[in-house]
């Protein structure tokens, strides 16, 4: 059997991806993007399940892009339905990277509600990329099941979702605005005020909310 060059060279790159040193292992996953190869899409979405740094897989990702969507597409939809969760986590966030409307059926409600903070949260901001035109509210109506969830930075990541679809999300604030749950109200009010005023910030808009659900409702001042 002959070696190529390039053969060698992937190689090379694969043990790399598996170096301690975390800056080996970026510049690794820097060569596949530059220098794409078909031949590399399956291993370098296994590598996007197990690697430990934030930064490696963001590089992981967009190596990732740079290869045809045609062979990475149907891949990454495969590892959507992984047990793994930090793998259906890498796997929305390179579908929402490549942004291809194909890919939209396999954002499913499931996925939304994700248990693992993480998923649920890579699958909202995929959802809000990949949602075709006229089902942003349908969106907006499933998206907001999930408010008084998690801390901060959950909460932070689902208004910045709703938001993005604009408007046509009020509707689903509004109901959500009068849930008996008082982490629903705040966190629908905190968002509604985010919309409206994105320069407030989201600490202020969600204090201010909690203290109007504490009250009885949006609107409604103690007298």
């Amino acid at each position: 059997m002959i070696t190529t060059k390039k053969d060698t060279n992937a190689m090379r790159a694969f043990q790399a991806l598996e170096s301690q040193s975390s800056s080996v292992r970026l510049q690794a996953a820097l060569a596949f993007g530059m220098t794409p190869d078909a031949g590399v899409i399956g291993e370098l979405i296994k590598r996007c399940a197990i690697e430990p740094e934030f930064y490696v897989r963001e590089m992981l990702t967009w190596a990732l892009t740079r290869h045809a969507t045609s062979m990475t597409i149907p891949l990454l939809l495969d590892e959507v339905r992984s047990d793994c969760a930090q793998a259906r986590s890498q796997a929305l966030h390179t579908l929402s990277k490549i942004g291809d409307r194909r890919a939209w059926p396999a954002i499913t409600p499931a996925l939304l509600s994700d248990a693992d903070d993480e998923v649920a949260r890579s699958a909202w901001r995929a959802a809000v990329a990949l949602v075709p035109e006229g089902e942003e509210r349908e969106l907006a109506v499933v998206l907001a099941t999930q408010l008084g969830r998690g801390e901060r930075e959950t909460q932070l990541s689902l208004s910045r979702a709703l938001v993005a679809l604009g408007e046509v999300m009020l509707p689903a604030l509004g109901a959500a605005a009068m849930d008996p749950d008082p982490r629903v109200r705040a966190h629908a009010v905190a968002t509604e005020r985010l919309w409206r005023d994105p320069d407030a910030g989201f600490e202020f808009a969600i204090e201010e909310a909690k203290r109007v659900a504490v009250l009885g409702g949006p609107g409604q001042e103690r007298r």
